[in-house]
């Protein structure tokens, strides 16, 4: 699990330790809160060498990985015309190519057993755009033709590649927005909530177990998207 000290991605490990699986998470700003079940490696996914030192520690204590969450991912909101190149390349490097990146890491041992699941997290975002969101946008689309390119290549293996595209969840990212932001987004919000990160959690943790879904995108938006 990248980008597993916070949000979305503690509140999967979590859920995947409470199962009794074997949890590694990776952080690289403040580590994660202590958690029965899980050991937390710092890694910043923008560095292939970092991925790999990650992935010896989790395969040292925990043996092969056969599930992958990336999850790990970056905001830096402009207007594309205040839009710096390092503003739009910095966001697709943590959030796309840092996916590419630990999904090349996990293929190895995945082929070596001959099973795995990939779940990359996404965003509804990806799927229908935002004003000052066209780098982070940009970068969590890409993910779905990743995985679905990935589903051509590996489906004959038994290694899965599904995204899951949160809508607005409680975690830092939206508790950043201002109050008339938050009114806005959940106008457009049948659920006429904002998403806890344990609901997002519950998919991943679907697809985890789910052989025969394969290159799927899942909303998890209440309602937003309606299914786009």
């Amino acid at each position: 699990m990248t980008g597993g000290n916070r949000g979305i991605g503690l509140a999967t490990a979590r859920r995947f330790a409470r199962a009794g699986d074997r949890v590694t998470v990776t952080y690289r700003g403040a580590e994660p809160p202590v958690s029965e079940g899980l050991i937390a490696v710092r890694c910043d996914v923008t560095d292939s060498q970092q991925v790999d030192q990650a992935f010896k520690e989790a395969e040292a204590a925990h043996g092969p990985v056969t599930v992958l969450v990336a999850n790990a991912g970056v905001t830096h909101d402009r207007l594309l015309v205040r839009m710096s190149e390092e503003d739009f390349t910095s966001v697709v490097d943590t959030n796309l190519t840092g996916a590419f990146r630990v999904a090349r890491r996990a293929i190895r041992g995945m082929l070596r057993e001959g099973h795995g699941r990939i779940v990359l997290i996404s965003s509804t975002v990806a799927l229908h755009g935002a004003a000052g969101q066209a780098n982070y946008a940009a970068a969590k689309a890409g993910l779905v033709g990743f995985a679905r390119s990935l589903t051509h290549e590996l489906g004959s293996r038994d290694i899965t590649c599904n995204v899951v595209a949160p809508g607005l969840t409680e975690t830092d990212m939206s508790r950043a927005l201002t109050e008339e932001q938050r009114r806005d987004l959940l106008s457009q919000t049948p659920a006429g909530r904002l998403a806890r990160p344990e609901e997002v959690a519950d998919v991943v943790a679907f697809l985890a177990g789910a052989g025969y879904v394969r290159g799927a995108v899942i909303p998890v938006d209440g309602g937003a998207g309606l299914g786009h």
